[in-house]
This record gives C-alpha cells, sequence and structure tokens, in this order.
C-alpha cells in the first residue's frame, strides 16, 4: 500500500489510554504543532467534561473521526492517538491524502471513565467482563441521532451526539470513520457505499496482521453482507422492519438512529466506514468447515441458552430492585435487554424457522458465534449486574445510610453474582481457546483500513481520470 510505512510505524502499546491522558496529548500536539494543528472544543459531555476535537491540515475534503462513541471500545481512541500525530508530523501524508480532518479521540468522555478499571489489564475475560460498562441505546452516542420511521419519533440527541451532529452539519464530510470494534471474535466491517474493490485490501489489513476474518453470523440478521466479512452499515429502520416482519407487531424501539445514516441525511456523498475489531480471538471464528448441527439448530439452542441466562439475571436483580436508584448507570442496559430476551425473541425464532436454508449444517464458525461467542456476550450483562450493585452499596456508605436490610440484600446478592461471575469466567475459559490480541495489531489495521478507504475517496474524487479499484489492486502488486 501506498502509505504502507505509516501502518509499520504504530508503538507497541501496552495498554489504552485513560480520558485524561487522552486530553493531555492532544493539548501536547496541539502545542507543538501550533501551524497544523488547532485545538477546540466540540461540545461538552453530560457529566460536564470538554470534548476536545482537533482539525489538521488543510486539505480540499473533510474527513471526520471519532472514537469511543460506545465507550467499552477504546481501540479506535489509540487509533486516532496515533494517527493525529502522523498527519501533524508528516507533511506528504496530509498533502497525499487531501482531507482536511476533525478528530475526537473520545466522543463519550463518562461512560469511558466507566470503564477504565480494565484498561491497564491483565488482559483477561474476567478482568474485561468484571469493569465493562456500556450504556443503554437511548444514552449510547452512536445510536441517538435524530429519526422519524414509521411510529418512530425519537427527536433528543445526546449532548455528546449533538457536538457530532454539529460538525457533521459545518464540515459535510466527504469520509467518516466511526470507530468501533466488538470483545470476541474476528475483524469485520461496516461501510455506507458497496466499493467491491476495497474489500480484498481492507481483509487482508487483518490477515497481515494474523488477526483472523469472522465468517460466522453477523450481529444481527438484517445486515445487508456485501462480500465475507464486510457488510451494510446498520440503520435503525432495517432493525424496525426486522422486527415488524416477523412479529407483525409495532416495533418499541426507544433509541435513534446511527451517525452514518444521520450523515446520508446531510450528504449522501459521505462515505462512512467502521472497523470491528475483536480484543480476544479463537481460531474457530474463521472455522468454515461443516458441523455437525443444522443452522438453525445453532440459532435456536443459542436463543434458548441466552433466555436460560436473563431469567437467572433478571431473578438477581428482583432481589434488590426496590433498592436500585434512578442514577444508577449499569442496570439500565440489563434491564432493556433482559426484556428483549426473554419478550422479543420471537422475530429471532421465527426468522430461523422460516429459512430453509438454514436446515443445511452450519460452519463451525456459525455455530461458535451462537454458542461460545454469545456466551462471551451474554457475560458481560452479569458483570453489569453485579456493578448495580457495587453503586448502590458505595452510594449508601458515602452517605453513611442507616439502611441496614438494603445493605444487607445489597451485599447477598453482589456476593452471590460475584460467585456467580468467576464461576462463570472460568467456565468460559475452559471453553474456550483465546488469545490477546496486542493493542498495535489492533491499531495497525484500523489505520490501514481508513486509509484504503480515505485514498479511495480522493482518487474518486481528484479528477484523474483513474479507476480506483484498478489503482489499488496495482499497488498491492507491489
Amino acid at each position: 500500500m501506498k502509505f504502507q510505512s505509516v501502518v509499520d510505524q504504530v508503538p507497541d502499546y501496552n495498554a489504552f489510554l485513560t480520558v485524561d491522558e487522552l486530553d493531555e496529548s492532544s493539548v501536547k500536539l496541539a502545542e507543538e504543532f501550533p501551524d497544523i494543528v488547532t485545538l477546540f472544543e466540540a461540545g461538552t459531555s453530560r457529566a460536564g467534561h470538554s470534548i476536545l476535537c482537533m482539525k489538521i491540515g488543510d486539505g480540499p475534503k473533510n474527513a471526520l473521526c471519532f472514537a469511543c462513541p460506545h465507550p467499552n471500545e477504546p481501540i479506535g481512541a489509540m487509533t486516532l492517538e496515533y494517527f493525529s500525530r502522523a498527519l501533524a508530523e508528516n507533511d506528504d501524508l496530509r498533502e497525499d491524502l487531501g482531507f482536511t480532518w476533525y478528530i475526537i479521540k473520545c466522543i463519550d468522555p463518562d461512560g469511558v471513565r466507566l470503564n477504565e478499571d480494565w484498561f491497564k489489564g491483565p488482559f483477561n475475560v474476567y478482568t474485561y467482563t468484571k469493569n465493562y460498562y456500556r450504556p443503554i441505546g437511548y444514552e449510547q452516542v452512536e445510536w441517538t441521532f435524530p429519526i422519524d420511521y414509521k411510529e418512530l419519533h425519537f427527536q433528543e440527541p445526546l449532548p455528546e451526539t449533538q457536538a457530532l451532529m454539529k460538525i457533521i452539519q459545518e464540515t459535510k464530510p466527504d469520509f467518516m470513520y466511526s470507530l468501533h470494534n466488538a470483545g470476541f471474535g474476528g475483524a469485520y466491517w461496516y461501510i455506507t457505499h458497496d466499493l467491491p474493490d476495497l474489500y480484498e485490501p481492507l481483509r487482508q489489513s487483518a490477515l497481515k496482521q494474523d488477526i483472523p476474518l469472522s465468517l460466522g453470523e453477523p450481529e444481527e440478521p438484517f445486515i445487508t453482507k456485501f462480500s465475507p466479512a464486510i457488510f451494510k452499515t446498520m440503520n435503525i429502520a432495517d432493525a424496525y422492519d426486522f422486527t415488524e416482519k416477523f412479529t407483525g407487531e409495532t416495533p418499541k424501539i426507544k433509541n435513534g438512529t446511527s451517525s452514518s445514516d444521520y450523515a446520508s441525511t446531510i450528504t449522501k456523498d459521505c462515505v462512512t466506514l467502521l472497523t470491528e475489531l475483536p480484543y480476544f480471538f479463537d481460531s474457530r471464528i474463521e472455522d468454515m468447515s461443516d458441523s455437525e448441527m443444522t443452522r438453525k439448530e445453532a440459532i435456536l439452542k443459542s436463543v434458548e441458552m441466552s433466555q436460560t441466562h436473563f431469567t437467572t439475571l433478571d431473578q438477581m436483580l428482583t432481589e434488590v430492585r426496590s433498592y436500585i436508584t434512578d442514577k444508577n448507570p449499569f442496570v439500565k442496559l440489563v434491564d432493556e435487554v433482559i426484556q428483549y430476551i426473554l419478550n422479543g425473541s420471537e422475530a429471532k425464532i421465527n426468522w430461523a424457522e422460516s429459512n430453509p436454508e438454514f436446515e443445511q449444517p452450519a460452519k463451525i464458525a456459525e455455530v461458535f458465534d451462537n454458542l461460545y461467542g454469545a456466551k462471551f456476550y451474554n457475560g458481560l450483562y452479569l458483570g453489569l449486574t453485579v456493578r448495580t450493585c457495587e453503586f448502590e452499596l458505595e452510594r449508601l456508605q458515602k452517605l453513611d445510610a442507616k439502611e441496614e436490610e438494603a445493605i444487607r440484600k445489597l451485599k447477598e446478592t453482589h456476593e452471590k453474582g460475584e460467585r456467580y461471575l468467576k464461576e462463570y469466567c472460568d467456565t468460559l475459559e475452559e471453553e474456550l481457546d483465546y488469545s490477546f490480541i496486542p493493542i498495535q495489531k489492533l491499531v495497525r489495521i484500523q489505520v490501514e483500513s481508513g486509509l484504503i478507504v480515505a485514498e479511495s475517496i480522493g482518487w474518486k474524487q481528484g479528477g484523474e481520470g483513474e479507476d480506483v479499484g484498478h489503482y489499488i489492486n496495482m499497488e498491492r502488486q507491489d
């Protein structure tokens, strides 16, 4: 690739940076390169934390990159930590790409702070699960953009979302990089436009780092697959239509739509990319040999497993629900998923039973996604349940409250949850053959993926008369 040296120079990071460390680094970069980097406040978080944005370069096209739209996903923050400095230091890189870059390393600082206890390791299933935080849909930056679709009307974007909306409106970006990552599995990508010539280069960016592709089930059954491990970006209308079709009922969606969907209403030419990468992987995630069960059996078994798990979580929370306050940030998503799994699995069951193709043998990768991948993700809600109890115990202790019954019940449920969490993670350690992926590899993949798409947009709009796919393919023959 033309910019391979930029990818190769990613440092060997051994931990994720905290919000304060990211902010300090941005301030330092602007001080070092005052003629190239402009640092400004894009907005403030719900807790009043300044959301810093860097404007780098002065190219004719605009690019918006933002990390941590989900606060448990800090790989993108490290990608922008590296890439912002590379842009500032490398005049040729800025000029060759031809963009003015708007870079936000952390769009949800409040949520990221609630994940920081696992940022320095040790990087294993238990540490991640025990210290994991993710907000409910209507408090996620990525899923609170305005939307009016059929009976869904959402017009309450968060302050953090409003900061992104303002930049999108003012810059009308040609390229937008919403930096996400998964927790377990392999590499895969979302993109707004069907650009077939980019797909093999994107896949190669992961394979060059010895990271497997995610070739099993997509995140949601309604997602359009462009190519192996390459999907069309999601929007809330697709989720709405799927639920409506397979249940016959009006979906009860409480959040808005995605950043890519919103950007498309401002400028249809904006190409949005998401590069989804795991912290952990197991080789079964890329095994496309046949298993001994059908895909239908794997999906239905996954639904049954999830229903059993979330019934247990519901019972645990029922014991202390009267002591949980509205300010508890950890319980909201758990309650939402409990209701979805226990009452809303009908659509997925009907989908699995209505497709004749699902009577064929499932690939081992599909079985892994349905059984072991799902079990890993289900465990995260167990971690949130334990943190729900911890939050209320800490609150009562700070108040020096005399609520002995509440403290007793919360302690009992917390201890029970801690034991269950440890047993759950111990079982996963036995069932999984996983390893933690070095942060350097993950950043390299996200950097290269972004460069592949940014480079293609530049050539498409540069008036050179070259076919972008031909150009990229020629570069890869070197």
